[in-house]
């Protein structure tokens, strides 16, 4: 049992919340491309500035949700002004004018890189615009979530097999690399775009109130529970092709975790009653499933290919602030304090291992040593205040809350 478990929480929230500060006080600090406009595209662990980095949406739509969410909680004018920074730059740079929707990446100074059009990249821009409507009620910024919502209800929803496909060139035609990144294999959909476009729509939908959104919503809460959650591991089926015939065995913790909190939220933002109570359910064999990924000192492994019993024996940062989130949620669904030991264990992990008690923010990652991942940017393409913020912010909330 939890030794005096009020205390505990509130020394929880107190951690959290400085830490929501450290965070965004190091993106202002060190990220802030003044010379150019908008953020460095990329700062080493050493936070040393990559100044000709190429620039990416999905790290200035996060950056543009992280401060959105940040100024709606504390009210500090510095976060809504770094906001307005971020939004600035995605409109004066990503927007593609011919042909619509936002391009992947820029050059360091601005122009067009890689104009093709990754739905994930789309999704993450309808978030960050969504929350910064809600922070400072600029009608643009809905007009210009509701624009993309629209590009992509037309160009990437599957109306025959559901869902959305994955990718398309600038000009929204068919594209032969679908990849998010290297990593990944090349098929038609996948668990994580459609995480982040359930995440995006229900975000807007809670400012927009659409009747179509609201619906889209509950239509990728039923593709998740017939297509992407396995029914019988409860881990995510990541990879699928077109007609959802699975394409991989690999599992992501992480996935599972976030997944596990998310898409309940996703329900309750709708307030359909029958998905809601689905998805308590799936909350807790999601979190479950992910239990499977803890290592003893309280870190979330990166992935295992079952098909080869291979796990990666790597502890991303990301993953540790999706448990944190996803081991509360289970606690306040199941009322088990085992969850709760998990949640508290994760932000333990992340102070002693995750966290740069020397340079600010969080590692990449780090090795099956807890050393941290060597040529791993603090702050770049793939690398951004999203993850961790987005923890800090959810258990200040729900410790409020209990």
């Amino acid at each position: 049992m939890l030794k005096e478990k009020p205390k505990a929480l509130s020394l929880y929230r107190e951690e959290v919340s400085a830490e929501l500060n450290s965070i965004l006080n190091y993106w202002i600090t060190h990220t802030v491309d003044q010379e150019r406009g908008g953020f460095y595209g990329s700062v080493s662990n050493d936070n040393v500035p990559g100044k000709t980095a190429p620039k990416g949406i999905v790290l200035n739509s996060r950056i543009l949700w992280a401060f959105s969410a940040a100024f709606l909680h504390t009210k500090e004018q510095q976060y809504l002004d770094i906001a307005e920074r971020a939004y600035q730059y995605i409109t004066d740079h990503f927007i593609d004018q011919e042909f619509g929707g936002v391009y992947w990446s820029v050059d360091y100074k601005g122009t067009v890189l890689d104009g093709k059009k990754q739905i994930y990249g789309l999704a993450f821009c309808i978030y960050g615009l969504s929350e910064f409507y809600k922070a400072s009620a600029n009608d643009l910024a809905l007009s210009f979530a509701n624009d993309l919502f629209k590009y992509i209800e037309q160009h990437s929803h599957d109306k025959v097999n559901g869902g959305y496909l994955e990718a398309f060139t600038r000009e929204w035609s068919v594209i032969d690399d679908l990849r998010l990144s290297e990593k990944d294999s090349n098929e038609k959909k996948t668990a994580n775009t459609h995480l982040h476009v359930i995440e995006a729509y229900a975000n807007l939908y809670s400012a927009s109130k659409n009747e179509h959104l609201g619906q889209q919503v509950n239509n990728l809460l039923a593709v998740f529970e017939k297509f992407i959650i396995n029914p019988v591991t409860f881990h995510l089926n990541l990879f699928l092709d077109e007609e959802w015939n699975v394409k991989s065995s690999l599992i992501s913790f992480g996935h599972d975790i976030e997944a596990a909190w998310l898409l309940l939220q996703c329900a309750e933002v709708t307030g359909d009653h029958s998905y809601v109570n689905r998805y308590k359910e799936l909350s807790l064999k999601l979190t479950d499933a992910a239990i499977e990924g803890l290592h003893t000192d309280g870190g979330l492994w990166y992935e295992y290919e079952p098909a080869e019993s291979n796990l990666i024996k790597e502890k991303h940062s990301w993953p540790q602030a999706e448990a944190m989130i996803g081991f509360m949620n289970a606690y306040q669904l199941a009322n088990d304090e085992k969850y709760l030991e998990h949640s508290l264990n994760s932000w333990q992990f992340v102070k002693g291992s995750i966290k740069d008690q020397l340079n600010g923010e969080w590692f990449w990652g780090v090795d099956k040593n807890n050393l941290p991942m060597k040529n791993k940017d603090k702050a770049g393409f793939w690398k951004d205040p999203y993850h961790n913020s987005r923890a800090c912010l959810e258990i200040i909330r729900r410790i409020s809350e209990l």
